[in-house]
């Protein structure tokens, strides 16, 4: 009987499922989205109950659509949208308030009392994490200071708290397996990435009880079996990491110094730093990529807030293309940018700048200024975001970028694309599966059972759609970087 590894990816839109063969081909595909809930400005929900059942609807349909059942199944892995927050009832499995997602901005007032209260370098030094409402821990006080009866449920024990793995996981087992894997786990803000325990001290300071807080466990091992009625059969749930660690691993940047950019509505830059976390001074975030037995991988992460999403922008504010596929052709009609510099800061810069009261800016117009300037002014702007990052990170790492692993939408672009590889001066690769999350939770389940025998093994399927390579003059790239680092200094506030 022919055996597959079903991957979850769980995102911030929707529920997927992956069926994988042993080669790491796609064999079966469902998607479905669910509801994104804005209660207020900032304010960002998903219902917990309808995160899982749009994932058991797809996990249904991808198994019924290649005829297979959970015999066929050697292991399932989970790689999830990260931070976001679910707090349940143990005894109910109700859970006791909305998923809070990572992008809600309710607890900003809470962090900048954190700041003020000088509890930065604390929190730096254990987490590896700036103080930000992106991180699970003040969601979790949030909710237990204002949802009726919480606090005094939470203090009784009674109360568990997951992000998407943990409560997916819950509901597979019918609430036999309360765990995560420590890279959800270093996303929450109450994780000490040294001692790979939950800290106590954070804890206190978040006032937030340890009953509730999920074991903690490797990347890649069996955590439990299926519980529920989709499979007749048990099937062992044997990987987890969140999106962007798990995207490293599907990209095989399995050694240090190796780097993927994943090109979505933001971009997500890691760095696998090996068995030692570097801490970062050039304002990135130090987090887990991953365990594997008893070794831990570390990464260093940079966020870019806006980049696929610019491209939305001149979609549907600007006007200037009916849909975003045809971005390229508009900025492959003129030879160059024409002078002009599109900092897309939208919704503020990101790492490595940090300037939340930045704006987006568009520099070096002229009466010759056209749409497809512009256009190609938006793309350039990724690329060079993401150059910034790789400036910060080699600082950070002592290390030369060789090549860039890239996935996500926008890497289909191939213009982007060697524009990146000409700023970079170094080789960006885009590999023949794109799918790198979900192949990513595929691999590290997969590993654990025993259906992949070793990484070297995994290493040979992967492989190279194109490479890009530098092929623009040094003259020329000096003048693109000059002209990017006016416009950067002209957008910072200082604030």
């Amino acid at each position: 009987m022919e055996k597959y590894i079903l991957a979850l990816d769980q995102g911030t839109s929707s529920s997927r499922a992956i069926v994988f063969d042993q080669q790491g081909r796609t064999k079966a595909v469902s998607q479905k989205e669910f509801t994104q809930i804005f209660p207020k400005p900032g304010w960002v929900e998903h219902n917990p109950m309808e995160i899982w059942s749009s994932q058991a609807s797809v996990i249904a349909e991808a198994i019924t659509s290649i005829d297979i059942n959970g015999l066929n199944i050697a292991a399932i892995g989970i790689t999830n949208q990260r931070e976001t927050t679910i707090v349940w009832d143990a005894e109910t499995g109700e859970p006791v308030y909305n998923a809070i997602v990572w992008q809600d901005r309710r607890t900003s007032e809470y962090c900048d009392s954190l700041k003020r209260d000088g509890r930065t370098d604390l929190i730096r030094s254990k987490t590896g994490l700036i103080i930000d409402a992106y991180f699970s821990a003040t969601k979790i006080r949030w909710i237990l200071e204002n949802v009726p009866g919480a606090r005094q449920k939470a203090e009784e024990g009674r109360l568990r708290f997951g992000t998407v793995d943990t409560w997916l996981i819950w509901m597979l087992t019918r609430g036999e397996v309360h765990v995560t894997d420590v890279s959800n786990a270093s996303r929450t803000m109450l994780f000490n990435i040294h001692t790979l325990e939950w800290d106590k001290e954070l804890l206190e300071l978040m006032d937030i009880p340890a009953s509730m807080m999920p074991q903690v466990k490797s990347s890649s091992e069996v955590y439990g079996y299926t519980k529920t009625t989709l499979f007749a059969h048990e099937v062992p749930i044997a990987g987890i990491a969140g999106d962007q660690q798990a995207a490293l691993f599907g990209q095989m940047c399995t050694e240090p110094g190796a780097v993927k950019n994943t090109y979505g509505t933001g971009c997500f830059l890691l760095m696998n730093s090996g068995e030692r976390p570097i801490m970062s001074k050039n304002n990135l975030l130090t987090t887990i990529a991953w365990k594997i037995g008893d070794k831990v991988n570390y990464a260093l992460e940079g966020s870019i807030f806006v980049a696929g999403s610019v491209v939305q922008w001149l979609r549907d504010g600007l006007g200037i293309i009916k849909s975003s596929s045809e971005v390229e052709a508009l900025a492959e009609s003129v030879p160059d940018n024409g002078g002009v510099y599109f900092v897309p800061a939208l919704t503020g810069l990101g790492a490595p700048h940090w300037d939340q009261y930045a704006q987006g800016s568009i520099y070096g117009l002229s009466r010759g200024s056209t749409a497809a300037h512009i256009a190609r002014a938006a793309l350039e702007g990724i690329a060079f975001q993401t150059m910034d990052i790789v400036n910060a990170m080699q600082k950070d790492a002592g290390v030369t970028l060789k090549e860039l692993k890239v996935d996500g939408g926008a890497s289909r672009n191939n213009l982007l694309m060697q524009f990146q590889a000409d700023i970079l001066g170094t080789s960006v690769i885009r590999p023949t599966v794109t799918e790198t999350t979900a192949l990513g939770a595929a691999y590290l389940a997969g590993l654990a059972v025993g259906y992949w025998e070793s990484i070297d093994h995994i290493k040979k399927q992967w492989g190279v759609e194109t490479e890009f390579k530098p092929a623009a003059s040094p003259e020329a790239v000096s003048a693109l970087k000059d002209g990017w680092n006016d416009a950067i200094r002209r957008t910072l506030t200082g604030k």
